[in-house]
C-alpha cells in the first residue's frame, strides 16, 4: 500500500502550513476567490459542468453522482481517438503524477464545498488517488 499525505479541504477554510500544495479540483474558479486560496488549479480534476448542474438541481443522487464521475475521470474517448499507440485513458498520468508526489509531500485537494460537507467530489477524487 502506497502511503500518502493526501487531505481533503475547502478552498474557503484556513490555510495552514501543513496543507503543503494545493490543488483547486474543480471546473470553475469562483468569482472573486483570490489566486492565493491555492497552488493550482486543476480544472479537469472537477466534474463536468453537466454532472454537477445536475446534482445541484437534485436530479440524480449521490451514489449516481460519484458513478459519473468516477467514470468521466477515466474517460479518454476523444484524447485517445488521436492517438494509435500511448492511450491517454483519461486522467490517469495526472493521478499517477499526484499520488507520487503525494507520497513525498502534503496535498490538499479543495474545492468550493463547506468544509463538512461529505457529499463532494474531493473525497472521491482523494480515494481514486490513494487507490490508482
Amino acid at each position: 500500500m502506497h502511503i500518502t499525505m493526501l487531505k481533503t479541504k475547502s478552498v474557503n477554510s484556513p490555510i495552514q502550513e501543513g496543507d503543503g500544495l494545493r490543488i483547486l479540483a474543480t471546473r470553475f474558479r469562483g468569482r472573486g476567490l483570490e489566486k492565493n486560496r491555492y497552488d493550482v488549479w486543476m480544472a479537469s480534476l472537477g466534474p463536468s459542468e453537466k454532472l454537477l448542474r445536475e446534482f445541484q438541481k437534485g436530479k440524480i443522487n449521490w451514489k449516481e453522482y460519484a458513478r459519473r464521475y468516477k467514470d468521466e475521470i477515466f474517460t479518454s474517448e476523444e484524447i485517445d481517438s488521436r492517438n494509435k499507440t500511448i492511450k491517454n485513458h483519461g486522467q490517469k498520468f495526472t493521478l499517477r503524477l499526484l499520488q507520487k508526489l503525494s507520497g513525498t509531500g502534503t496535498i490538499t485537494l479543495l474545492c468550493h464545498c463547506d468544509e463538512k460537507e461529505s457529499h463532494c467530489h474531493r473525497h472521491i477524487l482523494k480515494e481514486i488517488i490513494e487507490n490508482i
